[in-house]
């Protein structure tokens, strides 16, 4: 949990069985929305094992639950395995 508001994509479940190559696309995807907005963005996705598209997950207690959202089907395995880096926001050039 936070007490601090951030711009993202916040506790979003997924199929357990999304391959880390899709993860990592979501991820780069929301890193370069905030690197163009010049904002921190944040990322929590949560792969539920066991569970599919349509399903809820229970997180218990105040977290509460979720659905289990679908994902684009599409591969990001290129685009992911290919390299490279994506730069923090940076603030301070604008002085």
């Amino acid at each position: 949990m936070t007490c601090v508001c951030s711009v993202g994509l916040d506790m979003i479940a997924i199929p357990g069985d999304t391959p880390a190559t899709t993860i990592s696309g979501i991820i780069a995807d929301e890193s370069a929305i905030g690197m163009i907005n010049q904002k921190t963005t944040a990322v929590r996705i949560i792969p539920v094992i066991g569970k599919t598209v349509g399903e809820t997950v229970e997180f218990g207690g105040l977290l509460g639950y979720a659905p289990v959202m679908p994902v684009n089907q599409y591969s990001c395995e290129k685009f992911v395995n290919r390299g490279g880096r994506i730069p923090a926001p940076i603030h301070s050039f604008k002085n």
